[in-house]
């Protein structure tokens, strides 16, 4: 932890001079251009992450991601060695989407020894090898080992598989995955991530810029307010009047970390306690059982809070780690459709049950997850309707919204970054 200290006290954007004080402009979340510049100098540049290994437990195992913001569908599959490759979903042939089922913009996922093309039967190999062609004989000095599948970038760290579009023409991506991630996140290795298996995944399609609603989980001052209706009346009013801020907040290159204080719901005053949530001994912090996972890595609870609620990792530029000190996590992905849409995923991982009250704790943990998450997701909408109609230009944040003021520049920054390169000095 000593990379990190903890900053001395005052205000957070303080220690960050370079973010300033200014009142921000959300232009990046209503601009068409700017969100063409940002498939180009974020999402084809960047390491995304697209799933666990878990997805892929053995030999032939896959699944497809479609990614619209860098305009392509990957495959992501384990091969006969146990490794992890990726691939664009494409035929060498005609052009023809690989691997789909019955409708050809839905991911899917399986188990299979080759791929093979629905057109015109062109198979592939788990290493993307070209391997059969349908009347080869009829083509014109056909050479299979120079059509293979195009590959993509992928690495794998503490079983997250990453991605990156960087062009095959240009070699290698900027940073290798380690060095893109930096020692925040990489201080996170040895957390048993591969240990919670017990799965519960949310999908929705969001009419609002994919900033938004990253921006929606990276401060608590809303909690008291917009969450009041899913806390106990009495602890509600008291969380409204008293606000809330955490007490870390720490910026590592792009990415960010918010690290918060908790409560263990079994230690509140009884008339605080929501019934259900006594019933299944369970709530929005997770079951109230807390598994024995170990030591946990330096990363964790840099603020050293007791009670520990969360650490909420935000790496750039659209994947969220959330840790939770009850000994279970979540991710958030936030993948751009248009300029004015997305597609948000989250996804709750857990101990694998023993017992039916286990399991229903975890439900219940999922659920109340899903109420939350809808009440955040239901002022993007109204934000994104009432920022393009341009009526206010630029917006306040306050000294605990630092990471907010730090995503939009830290997009910015990239966009500059690319144009530079695009477009050098004396060229």
């Amino acid at each position: 932890m000593a990379r990190f200290p903890k900053p001395p006290e005052g205000s957070w954007t303080q220690h960050y001079p370079e973010l300033g004080t200014q009142p921000v402009s959300y232009e990046d979340s209503i601009s068409p251009e700017i969100y063409e510049l940002e498939r180009a100098a974020i999402f084809k540049r960047a390491w995304l992450n697209v799933g666990r290994v878990e997805s892929i437990p053995r030999k032939g195992s896959y699944f497809t991601k479609e990614i619209a913001a860098a305009n392509t569908s990957i495959i992501v599959v384990r091969n006969s060695a146990g490794e992890v490759n990726a691939f664009h979903n494409i035929c060498r042939h005609r052009g023809n989407k690989l691997v789909w089922n019955d409708m050809p913009l839905e991911e899917t996922s399986g188990v299979c020894r080759q791929f093979t093309c629905k057109y015109h039967a062109w198979r592939y190999d788990l290493d993307g090898n070209l391997t059969f062609v349908q009347q080869e004989g009829e083509f014109f000095d056909l050479d299979k080992s120079r059509y293979g599948l195009v590959p993509v970038h992928c690495d794998v760290w503490e079983g997250f598989i990453f991605v990156n579009f960087a062009s095959l023409n240009n070699g290698e991506p900027e940073q290798s995955l380690r060095e893109f991630l930096g020692p925040m996140i990489t201080d996170l290795a040895g957390y048993p991530f591969g240990q919670l298996t017990s799965r519960w995944y949310y999908r929705s399609e969001v009419k609002a810029n994919w900033k938004l609603y990253m921006d929606a989980f990276q401060e608590f001052y809303h909690a008291p307010v917009l969450h009041a209706s899913q806390s106990p009346s009495k602890y509600s009013k008291a969380a409204a009047e008293a606000g809330f801020e955490a007490p870390l907040y720490r910026l590592d290159g792009p990415h960010r970390l918010v690290s918060t204080s908790g409560v263990r719901a079994w230690e509140m005053d009884p008339d605080m306690r929501k019934p259900i949530d006594e019933i299944c001994q369970s709530g929005l912090f997770g079951p109230w059982k807390q598994p024995d996972l170990g030591e946990m890595p330096p990363g964790l609870n840099p603020a050293k809070c007791n009670p520990w609620g969360l650490d909420s990792f935000q790496l750039f530029p659209n994947f969220v780690i959330l840790i939770w000190g009850q000994g279970w996590y979540l991710t958030y992905h936030y993948w751009p459709t248009s300029f004015n849409s997305h597609v948000f995923e989250g996804t709750l991982y857990f101990p694998e049950p023993k017992t039916p009250r286990e399991r229903i704790a975890q439900e219940l943990a999922a659920v109340t997850f899903k109420e939350y998450g809808l009440q955040d997701a239901n002022t993007l909408e109204a934000t994104q309707s009432m920022v393009e109609s341009g009526v206010v230009r630029e917006f306040l944040l306050n000294d605990q919204e630092i990471l907010i003021r730090h995503l939009h520049k830290e997009t910015a920054n990239w966009i500059a970054d690319y144009q530079r390169k695009q477009n050098p000095v004396g060229v």
